[in-house]
């Protein structure tokens, strides 16, 4: 089945308009691609980590579309919404350019078109993440591999901020570690901390899909004997000690726990964070060091993998660009910090 999307270029003072003209030609609803969205501060339940893009956004004024079965039709259609919308000013309503633009779209590719980019990626030394579709050969002796099937609703594994917490356990996991994933959504780093050596791990996250999803995964790469999922708030009611606690979730979620993970941690234990923001940074390092860590490492990396000049890395679609090690060449990104809980 073929759609036609009509998309207007026109004002935030024209949403409303705009979008009663397009259901009234038969749309069921419209997608608002407003660049104000970019400055918004998110609210968040889960401790979700939002990562939008200016490229997906107008440089200027708002984008509004709607999706019609594709008809004969379908041109004149386009012209009745062109002469509604120029019709608009005489009710006093700027629609700035209201320039109409249409396309066609196949049913099939909203749902499996999205999967031919996402492809395996090396995302640390020893891990290598791919979708469960692809049929990947393992490249090196010691590459451990993680399938995921992240659905539409859960991430692929290859955000920043989960590579650099997977770079931070493949440095840190030697063997036998205990480990708890602190916000685990798809099990991704629960999953990496198994096949990396570790002796158990416990993955807990408050959302019961990103519950659900987790057991999924874990059991789909063959660590269901090493790792447990359990929906939880946080560090509430947790016992350890345990060797290396991993959290990628955001800046003020992390600071709540900070003292929890303290006192879950063994003495000289790790406590890899992500999901925070380079602004948010020296928060996040003065509540860890009143609670009793000292900061031991930091990666970094700048959003949709680009360099501080604004181009891309090269490969980028089979290996993961590297980590910035020194703050000063980073002005704006994501950071993970690693700190070690001070002996007694």
């Amino acid at each position: 089945m073929n759609w036609s999307e009509i998309s207007v270029h026109t004002t935030q003072e024209a949403i409303e308009a705009v979008s009663n003209i397009l259901q009234e030609a038969g749309a069921s609803g419209v997608v608002i691609e407003d660049p104000e969205v970019l400055k918004r501060e998110w609210q968040d339940t889960f401790g979700e980590i939002y990562q939008l893009s200016a490229k997906d956004y107008p440089s200027e004024g708002v984008i509004v579309k709607a999706y019609l079965l594709a008809s004969d039709q379908i041109e004149q259609t386009v012209q009745q919404i062109e002469q509604a919308i120029q019709g608009l000013s005489a009710y006093g309503i700027e629609v700035g350019s209201g320039a109409v633009s249409l396309a066609e779209v196949q049913e099939e590719d909203w749902a499996t078109a999205w999967k031919k980019y996402y492809k395996p990626v090396e995302v640390s030394e020893r891990i290598t993440i791919t979708p469960t579709w692809e049929n990947y050969v393992p490249e090196k002796e010691n590459e451990l591999i993680i399938e995921l099937d992240p659905g539409m609703a859960f991430g692929t594994g290859t955000h920043p901020t989960t590579v650099m917490c997977i770079r931070a356990l493949d440095e840190a996991i030697s063997g036998d570690e205990t480990v708890i994933d602190v916000g685990c959504g798809t099990g991704v780093l629960s999953i990496a901390a198994a096949k990396l050596g570790a002796s158990s791990v416990r993955a807990l996250d408050l959302d019961e899909v990103a519950v659900q999803s987790a057991r999924t995964n874990v059991e789909l790469n063959g660590t269901k004997n090493t790792v447990t999922v359990a929906q939880n708030n946080l560090l509430d009611g947790i016992d350890g000690p345990v060797d290396i606690i991993v959290a990628n979730i955001l800046a003020e979620v992390i600071a709540l726990f900070v003292e929890d993970a303290a006192r879950t941690l063994k003495p000289g234990g790790l406590f890899i964070t992500s999901g925070i923001i380079t602004q948010k940074e020296a928060d996040v390092r003065a509540a860890m060091e009143k609670a009793g860590f000292r900061i031991t490492d930091a990666h970094y990396m700048h959003d949709m993998y680009e360099k501080e000049d604004g181009s891309r890395y090269a490969d980028t679609d089979r290996v993961a660009p590297p980590s910035i090690r020194d703050r000063g060449d980073i002005k704006s990104g994501w950071v993970c910090l690693i700190a070690q809980r001070k002996a007694e």
